[in-house]
């Protein structure tokens, strides 16, 4: 892990963490009353990481997508804060897990030379950012809600790397949208349960004066990765 990109990961994640953290009281209950959290536990299916994984790397990959380095212009986009834990099916927190996002901009182009509509690309969106768990599992990203492009309904893709394992990959859907009925990937996932377990609420986040966005994904691995 790059100094620059744990430090940042890490100090930035965030000065806001706690306030944002407190305001997602809601999901407390799977971590104080015993069993509740156990019930609810399902393994997240794998998804394809699909073409286009960025094949050049941003200068800057921390946890905050909505601003590039130094930039004083935001990203277009209705601002989210992606949060959750990564656990193994038994429920334990996974530290030291590399969590990595990436999606498309507002206008629907990825951050790869692959993608349709290159030129109108915002420049302002990071497009793929990093960050390391800690003790808890627990990882935390700012970024945009995901919009559709052509065959595709609204996404955002993770790879979860571990010590010992292959990178685990998957997506995460936003609960609602229309487009989660015909999409051939999503309803690849035969198990509704399975399915259901990707895709999450993307609800307004309480007390913002900015009209931000929560949303909580708990990627659940199927396997203990190595210590």
């Amino acid at each position: 892990m790059n100094p620059q990109l744990s430090a940042r990961a890490n100090g930035f994640a965030f000065a806001n963490r706690r306030q944002f953290l407190s305001n997602l009281a809601l999901a407390s209950t799977f971590f104080t009353v015993p069993g509740a959290f156990a019930e609810q536990l399902f393994v997240t299916p794998r998804q394809t990481e699909g073409p286009f994984y960025p094949d050049h790397l941003p200068l800057d990959t921390d946890n905050d997508l909505v601003k590039v380095n130094d930039s004083t212009t935001p990203a277009v986009g209705e601002i989210t804060w992606l949060s959750g834990r990564i656990l193994t099916a038994s429920g334990e927190p996974v530290r030291n897990a590399t969590v990595e996002i990436w999606q498309v901009d507002h206008h629907g182009v990825y951050l790869h030379s692959g993608s349709e509509g290159r030129k109108q690309r915002d420049a302002n969106f990071q497009g793929f950012g990093r960050f390391l768990t800690g003790a808890s599992g627990e990882y935390v990203f700012r970024t945009i809600k995901p919009v559709a492009y052509p065959g595709r309904t609204p996404h955002i893709h993770f790879a979860i790397k571990t010590k010992g394992r292959d990178k685990f990959t998957t997506q995460c859907y936003i609960e609602g949208e229309p487009q989660n009925k015909t999409d051939g990937v999503l309803r690849n996932i035969t198990d509704e349960k399975a399915r259901k377990s990707v895709i999450v609420p993307f609800a307004p986040l309480k007390n913002s004066r900015i009209g931000e966005l929560a949303a909580k994904f708990d990627v659940v691995l199927g396997f203990t990765p190595e210590a």
